[in-house]
């Protein structure tokens, strides 16, 4: 069933895309699908870009492996989308038109600024696709009930040469559509299984809770902060600094910010964001409930074995909760998870495709010394949905054998070390100049990936990306608790160096656009 399930989702979300994609010419309908949704269809498609398949897997294994940090790492997600309504969202959709590069070039024109936004954004969503893609094969695997290493590396060439078509094909409006479906599945299926988990322990969180920490080998620890990161010289800062890096990296990767465009004004996007928001809220007491019930129902031990990062406890607790004598209803609504889960990984990773490859287009060819017509400009976009997805496709089945959370967590860092400053930056800061814009993209994703290298989801640790080795010297996981101070430093003394002149010259710049940016509103002379 879940084969004949996968069969079917593909099929519809393709023909969808067909159905909803651009005429050749029309950059406006592939960018931003003429802004044309309503609040309610973008603030699902957002939250669906949100919860992206890591989110799933990854977040709900956490919390039944360890309990309370898990359930802080999904509140961050929910606090990290209220940071961007509160603090990013209006900005970014006054300052910008397609892409994170026209938000920062709205202040500081120049091709210098274009080029190293998209290296930003290709260097921040690859890892994350890779890690999707990658771990495709082994859910597959998994659901079907295979284990041919051939096969899980063929199921990661058909998803991606898919997840390609969705993006060329489909541009914003086309995987929009496939997020809200998504979305809607999702949100369905999974608040189904946490009525029945909940059902099972007679609506008594309590006992939930309880049952889960005598199940989890840990006692009262897992329900306590700092289980996750014990191996470490300093758990409590270590946790910290992982939830620093998901709220600020959450909210600024760029194929969330470029959801802001689809708005056709900054209200709109205020009221799609009142939409996403108790969506991602909903989804978080769901991944809670699941992933408590996952360890409560068959132990953590059985969660470990099944998969060491967890990446299962989601669909395990999903079949947990039928019991043993399952029906042909429930036999449905598993498939239906599992049709869910799978969507998730097709919508999250044609979305962050097709935000590179948008980059890649319109920030770097678009903008070159040629100007390109509109026809030409979508037929390179189009072409760049390949150009980024292929070498995707292949680093994803070389990585497939190896500890993926790393990849995730320095997608995140980058986001929270880079781009966050950046755009901080760029959106409120007079004085601020192109060189401290370079120093904060340069020098925070250069710290970041050095950083990231001493951490020990690289090496020293059984479920590290090299188990064998061991050449850990940074004392934290996440990178977040130096490299963001890092990141806004370096903006500020790459401004600072600039000299007066620099500053004031970029003053007058950001004053004539002020208004703009910050309310909409067109200056008057």
């Amino acid at each position: 069933m879940s084969l004949v399930a996968f069969t079917v989702v593909a099929t519809i979300t393709l023909l969808l895309c067909v159905m909803t994609g651009p005429d050749r010419d029309d950059l406006d309908e592939f960018y931003t699908g003429y802004s044309s949704l309503s609040p309610m269809r973008n603030g699902l498609a957002i939250a669906g870009d949100y919860i992206s398949a890591a989110t799933v897997l990854g977040t709900g294994g956490v919390i039944a492996l360890f309990g309370y940090d898990g359930v802080v790492l999904a509140l961050s997600t929910a606090l990290s989308l209220m940071l961007l309504m509160f603090l990013l969202a209006e900005p970014l959709r006054n300052a910008g038109r397609f892409t994170m590069g026209d938000a920062l070039a709205r202040r500081m024109p120049g091709r210098a600024v274009r080029i190293t936004a998209c290296a930003a954004t290709l260097t921040a969503l690859l890892p994350l696709m890779l890690v999707q893609l990658a771990g495709t094969g082994d859910l597959l695997a998994f659901i079907l009930g295979f284990s041919s290493d051939g096969l899980k590396t063929g199921c990661i060439i058909g998803l991606g040469i898919l997840m390609i078509s969705y993006a060329a094909i489909g541009g914003m409006k086309g995987t929009a559509l496939i997020q809200i479906l998504k979305i809607v599945m999702l949100l369905g299926s999974g608040a189904v299984i946490a009525v029945l988990i909940l059902n099972k322990f007679d609506w008594d969180l309590g006992g939930l809770f309880g049952q889960a920490a005598q199940n989890s080998g840990a006692g009262s620890a897992f329900l306590s902060s700092g289980l996750q990161f014990t191996s470490g010289p300093s758990p409590r800062l270590d946790m910290i600094s992982s939830e620093l890096t998901v709220v600020l990296g959450g909210a600024c990767l760029p194929h969330i910010t470029m959801r802001m465009y689809t708005a056709g004004s900054a209200p709109q996007v205020r009221r799609s964001l009142s939409w996403a928001v108790p969506a991602v809220a909903l989804f978080v007491l769901i991944i809670t409930v699941v992933g408590f019930g996952a360890t409560a129902l068959i132990g953590r031990e059985a969660i470990a074995v099944a998969d060491p990062q967890g990446n299962t406890a989601y669909l395990l607790g999903a079949r947990a909760a039928f019991g043993a004598d399952v029906s042909t209803a429930e036999t449905f609504l598993f498939t239906t998870v599992t049709a869910a889960i799978f969507l998730t990984v097709l919508a999250s990773v044609a979305g962050m495709i097709l935000a590179c490859a948008n980059s890649l287009a319109h920030d770097v060819f678009a903008h070159g010394r040629k100007q390109l017509s509109p026809r030409r400009e979508m037929t390179l976009a189009r072409a760049s949905a390949a150009a980024v997805g292929i070498p995707a496709i292949v680093l994803a089945t070389l990585v497939q054998h190896h500890s993926l959370q790393p990849l995730v967590t320095l997608s995140f860092c980058l986001g929270a070390s880079a781009i966050a400053p950046a755009l901080v930056y760029s959106l409120f800061w007079r004085r601020y100049t192109r060189a401290g814009l370079m120093c904060t993209l340069i020098g925070g994703s250069l710290s970041t990936l050095i950083l990231m290298t001493g951490t020990n989801l690289v090496s020293g640790s059984p479920i590290s990306a090299f188990p064998d080795h061991d050449f850990t010297w940074f004392p934290f996981t996440t990178t977040g608790l130096v490299s963001i101070p890092l990141g806004f430093a370096l903006g500020w003394l790459g401004t600072v160096a600039s000299g007066r002149e620099k500053a004031e010259e970029h003053r007058k710049q950001y004053e004539a656009v002020e208004g703009w940016i910050l309310a909409g509103a067109v200056r008057k002379e």
